[in-house]
């Protein structure tokens, strides 16, 4: 099992930026992929989520409005589409496998089995 964010790079606030997460080695349809970002220091927090069997997403209060998940199942390929970036966004932003199937609600580490090394957003005032 792997996944490899792409996509980061230094942005001014008020800008966008897509990350990419590449999966191989299992069943993408089977499984939700999820957005996760941490601030050294800090917590990892979850950013958004896209279930397989039906799409659904959801996303953090902070990110609704701004952020937008997506994914391209004939890639295996999920997409973090970020506008309208604030410094507060400012993290390493990691792709995570989740056990199931569906995003259901909340974010919770223990529901994702196989993470990425992450790819740094900074964003700039």
């Amino acid at each position: 099992v792997q996944l490899v964010e792409s996509g980061g790079a230094l942005v001014q606030a008020g800008g966008s930026l897509r990350l990419s997460c590449a999966a191989s080695g299992f069943a993408f349809d089977d499984y939700a992929i999820g957005w996760f970002r941490q601030v050294p220091g800090k917590e990892r927090e979850g950013v958004s989520c896209i279930g397989s069997s039906d799409g659904s997403t959801d996303y953090t209060d902070s990110v609704k409005g701004r952020f937008s998940i997506s994914s391209d199942n004939a890639k295996n390929m999920v997409y973090l589409q970020m506008n309208s970036l604030k410094p507060e966004d400012t993290a390493i932003y990691y792709c995570a496998k989740k056990i199931w199937e569906t995003c259901g609600s909340g974010f919770f580490h223990y529901e994702y089995d196989r993470w990425g090394q992450g790819t740094l957003v900074i964003v700039s005032s």
